[in-house]
């Protein structure tokens, strides 16, 4: 079965369209990671952008775990890319209290394509050669960002979106041809932000303009017993291309149930209707609904 990952964004920040409870409190998260721990979950995901999570992490003692963080877009004003890439990891590493990193990721892998691009990537090959890094990569927001990257660029890990809704990445063949190339597979948005997990009562109106997407959602989980989080996890948990499932978790509580959860397959996929407007996979896009 493919390894959980555990993303830690909701430690330093309030993440996710079904998160009630806000930022996860430090007691919480110390339950948390000594819960991933006990079963094998050894990566960690966080990065710059997500408020305090790597400082939190870093007190809650997160040295024993794979850390991945990932640098955020590179000031338009920067002068000096390898001093501004050196000094963001080392501020990361200092943060999180860790002489090293697992991986270290771009934020925003669109620059590789800009005249910054190969200034960037020599500051990322840079920390591997150091060793700071163990592995270097980016994550995306649709496999197309692939298409221009992959031919110029070597890189170790590649994260991108994946759920059962949203299949792009597989259906694309661009799993297949990363774990094919040796590059590690992390797989993020299983759950899409929280919305596949929500009950029907509980879906924001806004979503409504989807509710043919919804009818089958609801109706095919209901014909195979599943709970919505099941389905989610088996869905990708069970991909032979996929290296790494990141999943959040508020509570160790949650991190239980997906824990639980994962265990199982699946006999059939939800046939979801073609959609024209593809905002629903990317949550970055919801704000404009």
């Amino acid at each position: 079965m493919t390894n959980l990952a555990l993303g830690t964004v909701q430690f330093g920040t309030s993440y996710g369209v079904s998160n009630k409870s806000g930022q996860t409190p430090f007691n919480e998260v110390k339950k948390i990671l000594a819960l991933a721990k006990e079963n094998d979950i050894n990566i960690l995901d966080t990065a710059i952008a997500y408020g305090d999570s790597e400082a939190v992490l870093g007190k809650s003692g997160a040295e024993d775990f794979k850390i991945i963080s990932k640098l955020p877009e590179v000031p338009d004003d920067c002068q000096d890319i390898a001093h501004w890439v050196n000094n963001e990891i080392h501020k990361s590493l200092e943060r999180l209290r860790v002489k090293r990193l697992y991986g270290v990721l771009l934020h925003r892998p669109a620059q590789l394509l800009e005249p910054i691009g190969f200034a960037l990537y020599d500051a990322l090959q840079g920390i591997k050669e150091q060793g700071i890094s163990l592995k270097i990569g980016v994550s995306i927001y649709e496999p197309v960002e692939l298409d221009a990257l992959f031919d110029i660029y070597s890189l170790d890990i590649v994260q991108a979106p994946l759920n059962i809704l949203d299949r792009t990445l597989v259906e694309s063949g661009w799993a297949s041809r990363l774990h094919t190339a040796g590059v590690e597979v992390h797989a993020r948005s299983v759950f899409l932000q929280g919305l596949l997990l929500l009950p029907p009562e509980e879906r924001p109106n806004k979503f409504n303009r989807w509710n043919n997407v919804w009818r089958v959602w609801d109706g095919w989980l209901e014909q195979e017993g599943l709970s919505p989080l099941q389905a989610c996890l088996r869905y990708v948990a069970h991909l032979s291309q996929i290296d790494a499932v990141v999943v959040g978790s508020n509570t160790a509580a949650q991190l239980i149930q997906i824990i639980e959860a994962v265990e199982g397959e699946l006999h059939t996929l939800p046939e979801f209707p073609r959609l024209k407007d593809k905002r629903l996979f990317n949550p970055a896009s919801w704000y404009q609904l």
